[in-house]
């Protein structure tokens, strides 16, 4: 039998790079790779070289575990770590789980009654499937950086400790602003099976990039694997969605029925004003207000001894 060449496409297609299991083998076996996709998002400040990943190895229970990111963790030459993810699936609450992993990364560099002039930067570069700034005044731009800054004066920067880059990559792909090798990135990720649009891209990293995933697309393991992490992930969306869904519906019948009891209880209320103003004539304000804050169970009360109570404030107090 004659061996499928490494660049070869599969008969079914190629593996789609932005499944995180697909990602991270993709890059976490390939620094260098991996060091051009940080040095294309970071453009604007001096270039990296990843060191070491401290987390190449991918758990099976990672695969299966549906609210789990494959993340890859690397060193670069000045010690400063970056957390590396592709994210597939909005969730809530989004900035609240990155800020807090990157802050992990921050805080694990140290043990108890170490120097924090110890503590090198962590930047995150997460690209994500889907829109997180999805309002109409946010739609112009896909690439953004977050520091730690001051509101009234930006342009002071209160350290380097943290920062993170985003890149929602089907918008940035949309709008097309997006230049130099990073626009080649987006391309992959957004048109790696179309074969005019990758072959028409000539920064080597990213054709490098192009054959390392024929090649692990023809690996019938990892075809095997990308396809349980897609599944869990399938999985997991089913899943909100059918907690959603019952989510709604149990709102809506308890909505029905406490609407139903709002509307039980203004009638009464209505019908027990009429009663007490025709036997005692015209209400107080006060008492116009303890009516319409009155329960059902209250009104049905009050209507019993209506007929017998002397006052109005026996028909309230029983007396």
């Amino acid at each position: 039998m004659t061996a499928t060449p490494t660049n070869a496409v599969p008969a079914d297609g190629l593996l789609d790079p932005k499944n995180d299991y697909v990602f991270k083998k993709l890059f976490a076996e390939a620094p260098a790779l991996l060091a051009a996709l940080i040095n294309a998002v970071r453009s604007d400040e001096p270039p990296v070289e990843v060191v070491e990943v401290l987390n190449p190895r991918i758990e099976p229970d990672e695969i299966k575990g549906k609210f789990i990111v494959l993340d890859i963790l690397v060193k670069d030459q000045h010690g400063r770590l970056f957390n590396v993810e592709m994210q597939i699936r909005r969730f809530d609450p989004w900035s609240a789980r990155s800020t807090y992993y990157l802050a992990r990364a921050l805080s694990g560099q140290i043990s108890s009654g170490e120097d924090y002039y110890s503590l090198k930067p962590v930047i995150g570069i997460h690209l994500l499937d889907f829109d997180l700034f999805d309002q109409p005044e946010n739609a112009n731009q896909a690439q953004w950086c977050f520091e730690l800054r001051d509101r009234n004066n930006p342009q002071v920067r209160l350290g380097d400790e943290l920062k993170l880059h985003i890149i929602e990559l089907s918008k940035a792909d949309r709008l097309g602003h997006t230049q130099g090798p990073l626009a080649d990135w987006i391309k992959l990720f957004e048109h790696w099976q179309e074969d005019c649009t990758m072959q028409s891209i000539d920064y080597p990293p990213v054709q490098q990039a192009l054959d390392k995933l024929k090649g692990l697309s023809a690996d019938a393991e990892t075809r095997r694997m990308a396809f349980v992490r897609e599944r869990a992930m399938r999985d997991e969306s089913s899943a909100l969605r059918a907690a959603t869904e019952r989510g709604l519906q149990q709102g809506m019948q308890q909505g029905m029925q406490q609407g139903m009891q709002q509307g039980k209880r203004e009638e009464a209320a209505a019908m027990l004003s009429r009663l007490l103003t025709k036997r005692f004539g015209p209400l107080s304000e006060e008492t116009r207000v303890r009516l319409s804050e009155a329960t059902l169970d209250q009104l049905d009360l009050w209507a019993d001894r209506i007929l017998d109570a002397p006052s109005v404030t026996a028909v309230f107090d029983g007396h």
